[in-house]
């Protein structure tokens, strides 16, 4: 009943803003996955691909925690949404690295996003599951070297188990992911095998300000499947001790433990379905209390 009055109305505001009204109509995918695959070019007309990740997880259409390869995909759909991805830097002349993103739908169609050319957050995960440093491959394609040259073939690039990206971020998840500021008294990270951290500002003293990101750390863990990974994951998380600033490790710790998310039946409507996710146990930060005392 709405649309022809917000039809004319994005008319207007495209008119006005861009001298243009033309309207762009999508069609709407109900539960869809957010899938996206991982570009490399040369200078020479080939274009390769890293296989997928799985970027579902997110709120307010900003990911939280993405996975790579993507659960619960079937071969065929993985070669097409792939095909379709390096045919599409191929008809652009695309050079060096991207990502091309799409939509899933229930039938295992796919539909186009957009491309980011660019690196992104979370090419860490298709890093582990290849074995193949992204930011390096950047440097060598610009020097102008060939994918051939640095062994970067399609049929030589496998996957190898399971990396999932967890987000680490200085927000209270129990006061609606409301940003968080301060001086961090107190900074441990967990570790261990088949553990990698990416992180900046994360370091007992860092003062973290209202005028930046707010990013702390990624966490990439790596094993041999979804739950193991996902318990790696788990694992980690629970030993960092991140004092001085509220971070968003609970609700983290709730995503990987929820039972969806560990048999891989996952959608961009994920959190929103799942309000157990915000439901959190009070921390006892012993330590602190009894220094002050």
């Amino acid at each position: 009943e709405e649309f022809e009055e917000l039809f004319k109305r994005a008319v207007s505001e495209a008119t006005s803003a861009f001298g243009n009204g033309a309207v762009f109509i999508e069609k709407f995918i109900e539960n869809p996955r957010h899938i996206e695959v991982q570009l490399l070019g040369d200078y020479y007309g080939n274009v390769v691909h890293l296989f997928e990740r799985d970027c579902s997880v997110q709120r307010r259409h900003q990911k939280v925690v993405e996975i790579a390869p993507a659960p619960n995909f079937h071969p065929s759909i993985r070669k097409k949404i792939t095909n379709d991805a390096v045919r599409l830097a191929k008809s652009v002349g695309y050079e060096n690295a991207g990502t091309a993103e799409f939509l899933l739908d229930e039938n295992g169609d796919h539909y186009f996003i957009e491309v980011n050319a660019r690196l992104q957050v979370e090419h860490t995960v298709s890093e582990e599951i290849t074995g193949i440093d992204l930011v390096q491959s950047q440097i060598k394609l610009s020097e102008g070297h060939s994918l051939a040259s640095l062994g970067m073939i399609q049929d030589h690039i496998h996957m190898k188990g399971c990396a999932i990206q967890c987000r680490v971020t200085t927000e209270d998840p129990a006061q609606n992911f409301q940003p968080d500021t301060g001086r961090i008294e107190v900074f441990r990270s967990g570790e261990g095998f088949g553990i990698r951290l990416d992180g900046a500002s994360a370091f007992a003293g860092a003062v973290i300000s209202p005028y930046y990101d707010s990013l702390l750390v990624k966490v990439i863990a790596h094993a041999r499947d979804l739950a193991a990974t996902s318990s790696k994951m788990s694992r980690a998380l629970r030993e960092f001790r991140i004092r001085g600033v509220k971070t968003n490790i609970p609700f983290l710790l709730n995503v990987l433990e929820n039972p969806k998310f560990l048999s891989g039946t996952i959608d961009t409507n994920f959190i929103d379905d799942n309000p157990l996710l915000f439901q959190f146990e009070a921390t006892q930060n012993r330590a602190q209390k009894l220094l002050r005392y």
